[in-house]
């Protein structure tokens, strides 16, 4: 069965199809001037709801998430390296090409925790981090001086590149930890210890997926506690994953944002329920979500909690690519 779609789609679907066919994903030319299209082409605002397309194009869809999610990988393995080559990485920072837009979407997100959070908090955790993780490096340098971030990915290597780059600054250093752990390896013990946990846009790169990881969140995560999810909205959700306030069984959604800038990512906050009688948690629910999922394998970067390869900021990353080698 062939879809019958509108134009968006079809533009997006030749991307892929052009994306899909490429011999590598890492830092050129061809990627950098088709990840630039497909962003263009998903960034404005547009009513699509991408769960009503046909099995085809939500089949496209998934491949696309994924082929971003290397690409934006590749590219922070290889900014991760030259960054620790520097005495103090954290004062080169800007040299990443999209490094303002991580602090445009850190800045939103700590306007959103304060606007719903009576008191600073403590411990953080950033599940999905990667070997660049600088939404928990801007939000402890720029919002939170005295809070401690414990960092969780699944790939060893990008944990120790992404140290590399702290361990140089002594206040850092001191508040930010980095674990090599599966997200559905953290149990109660572990999770309960902080007021805040991110979730990166990419630990769960399906609807099956994501539920599953919230679900296991909202089985271990302190009662009180927030948790801070990167979601899409419109045709930005050919580019990330999308998180509906329904999937959130166990939370209390309190604020959901849907950025229409260049910052790509939507924001949603929640309040973990205080116990499993709450009304927001059922066990009809649980039955219904706790079976026919495959292992889950968390991405080893946070790869696209912003845009990749954004247009409005960098439009030749190639230049960035070769005026950065730090020899």
């Amino acid at each position: 069965m062939v879809c019958q779609e509108e134009p968006l789609v079809n533009q997006i679907n030749e991307l892929y199809e052009k994306i899909s066919s490429l011999e590598s994903l890492k830092p050129s030319e061809d990627v950098n001037m088709l990840f630039t299209q497909l962003v263009v082409t998903c960034m404005p605002p547009n009513p699509i709801d991408v769960t009503k397309l046909c099995h085809q194009i939500q089949e496209m869809r998934s491949n696309l998430i994924r082929l971003c999610g290397e690409a934006e990988g590749l590219l922070e393995k290889h900014f991760s390296t030259i960054l620790a080559s520097y005495d103090v990485p954290l004062q080169h920072l800007d040299i990443f090409p999209y490094y303002n837009n991580y602090v445009k979407l850190s800045l939103l997100e700590y306007n959103i925790l304060t606007q719903n959070s009576t008191h600073v908090p403590k411990r953080v955790a950033f599940v999905g981090s990667g070997p660049l993780p600088l939404t928990s490096i801007v939000l402890a340098l720029n919002h939170l001086p005295d809070t401690r971030f414990d960092n969780y990915d699944i790939d060893s290597s990008a944990n120790e590149m992404a140290a590399r780059l702290a361990e140089p600054d002594p206040n850092l250093s001191g508040r930010m930890k980095f674990h090599t752990k599966d997200v559905m390896s953290l149990g109660k013990e572990e999770l309960e210890e902080y007021d805040v946990v991110f979730l990166a846009a990419l630990v769960g790169m399906n609807k099956e997926e994501k539920v599953k990881v919230i679900h296991h969140l909202a089985k271990h995560m302190a009662p009180g506690s927030t948790l801070m999810v990167r979601s899409a909205h419109g045709a930005r959700a050919f580019l990330y994953p999308v998180v509906e306030p329904e999937d959130l069984c166990g939370f209390e959604v309190l604020s959901v944002f849907h950025p229409t800038d260049e910052v790509i990512n939507s924001v949603v906050i929640a309040r973990k329920a205080d116990d499993r009688s709450s009304p927001v948690y059922s066990l009809e629910w649980e039955q219904n979500h706790t079976h026919n999922f495959s292992p889950i394998r968390m991405q080893s970067c946070k790869c696209l909690e912003i845009q990749p390869f954004n247009p409005l900021n960098h439009g030749n990353i190639i230049g960035e690519l070769a005026s950065s080698a730090h020899q």
